[in-house]
């Protein structure tokens, strides 16, 4: 702004305030004082990724909204000035976001390139699969000529041109999209809405402009999602169901129905974390999947509150040591190939398993014994669900991890509060038929 120099008359002095008043009142009206109107959006998101998200955010989130930014809204808005930025620009941008084939990723299937270099490689699902931390059977049904999504596509064509030690190529050297275009679901606009008025939001407080445009635009509306979670009978039915499959995949159901950990941190559980003579496991990492850094160990779970004890009962605490001698085996087995992980769950050669390998066995698991669908995430609901009658809810939300009380409300669906007792003997007891064993 503007300076008044010393030793102005009283009214060159007086008209010199009106100038500057009148100066001040024109930026308000435009939205922006300071320097920050002469930056563009995509300036400010840059900024903001720089100065705020990389700092405070998990890779996780910082890596959605980096999606987010460079699909479509920088394209869409990221050259306008922060000073000529209006409300109805973002109502343009929603109403854009609902027309039919801006989701041009729906779904994609193989080129003929893909089977004929897969088959020349001699290559086989399993290598495939750790190249690309794409599942075998997601691989099997590519072969078959089945659609996938476009990040299952992006990591095979990865794979393969490292594989072939060449650099990342397009897409469409093996893949084709498949099908009409999609739409965005109601959902995904409002998270567009909510990461805009964010940013928006900081450059207020930064002073780099007065008001946030979003707050004048009323948020797109969202859809409810239930959580599909089992009842009491049909958990019965998928302990029951475990007995004849992989130890491995046998001790990841079992470990996250009987705790309600989150994927990432029973997946993050090394065999320190256990005591299996106490019968206790200590939540203190996460293992986390990004397409660019693959798997990898976050060594704080979500947040302070997820840093826990949980007490398992004596019917996990004899599977998990079946398990511990079968991976025990494992490793002898392996020799000198073995990579030194002391993670619960990881490779035949011993590196920490993909964050979403039960997601990926689980619905073929499912289908072959006729269960309805059910998610490693629907697992933690009904975990919650079965002991929202049983336990208090701060005991549960102690139990789940969550930060605030209010956040295990949505999780549960009855608030009957009773005495505490131990979750995991209480779930042992409704779930589990006396001499029941599923070795």
């Amino acid at each position: 702004m503007r300076r008044i120099p010393t030793g102005f008359p009283k009214k060159q002095t007086e008209k010199e305030l009106q100038k500057l008043a009148l100066e001040f009142e024109r930026k308000i009206e435009r939205g922006t004082y300071l320097d920050g109107g002469k930056m563009t959006f995509a300036e400010l998101c840059e900024m903001w990724l720089d100065k705020y998200a990389e700092k405070e955010l998990e890779p996780k989130t910082i890596a959605r909204y980096k999606e987010l930014l460079q699909l479509r809204i920088l394209p869409a808005m990221g050259h306008i000035k922060l000073e000529k930025l209006q409300p109805t620009h973002l109502l343009d941008f929603y109403a854009n976001l609902k027309e039919p084939g801006i989701r041009m990723d729906t779904k994609y299937v193989a080129l003929p390139a893909f089977k004929d270099t897969y088959a020349s490689m001699q290559l086989t699902q399993k290598k495939l699969s750790e190249a690309s931390k794409v599942s075998k059977d997601t691989i099997s049904n590519v072969l078959k000529g089945k659609n996938v999504t476009s990040k299952t596509a992006e990591a095979l064509n990865d794979a393969l041109n490292k594989l072939l030690n060449k650099p990342k190529g397009k897409i469409s050297t093996y893949f084709m999209p498949s099908g009409e275009p999609g739409t965005l679901s109601p959902n995904t606009i409002l998270h567009h809405h909510r990461l805009i008025s964010a940013i928006l939001q900081d450059a207020v407080e930064w002073q780099l402009i007065i008001s946030n445009p979003a707050n004048r635009v009323k948020p797109p509306k969202g859809e409810k999602t239930k959580q599909t979670h089992y009842n009491l009978h049909q958990t019965k039915d998928l302990i029951s169901a475990l007995a004849t499959e992989p130890i491995k995949y046998r001790a990841m159901v079992i470990l996250d129905a009987f705790t309600g950990l989150r994927t990432g941190e029973f997946m993050g559980l090394d065999w320190t974390d256990l005591n299996l003579e106490k019968g206790t496991l200590t939540v203190n990492r996460a293992s986390q999947y990004l397409s660019d850094r693959g798997t990898f160990t976050k060594d704080k779970p979500k947040n302070e509150s997820s840093v826990r004890t949980v007490n398992i009962p004596p019917f996990v605490v004899s599977l998990l040591k079946e398990y511990k001698a079968w991976w025990n085996e494992q490793k002898l087995a392996c020799g000198d190939l073995w990579q030194g992980s002391n993670r619960l769950f990881v490779t035949w050669d011993g590196k920490p398993l993909f964050t979403y390998a039960l997601t990926n066995w689980m619905p073929e698991f499912l289908k072959r014994h006729n269960l309805p669908k059910l998610t490693p995430h629907g697992i933690r609901h009904t975990f919650a669900s079965l002991l929202a009658k049983k336990i208090p809810i701060p005991e549960l939300s102690r139990l789940l991890g969550h930060a605030r009380i209010s956040t295990t409300d949505i999780y549960i669906h009855s608030l009957m509060r009773e005495t505490n007792p131990d979750a995991g003997n209480m779930l042992e007891k409704m779930l589990i038929e006396k001499n029941q064993c599923i070795n």
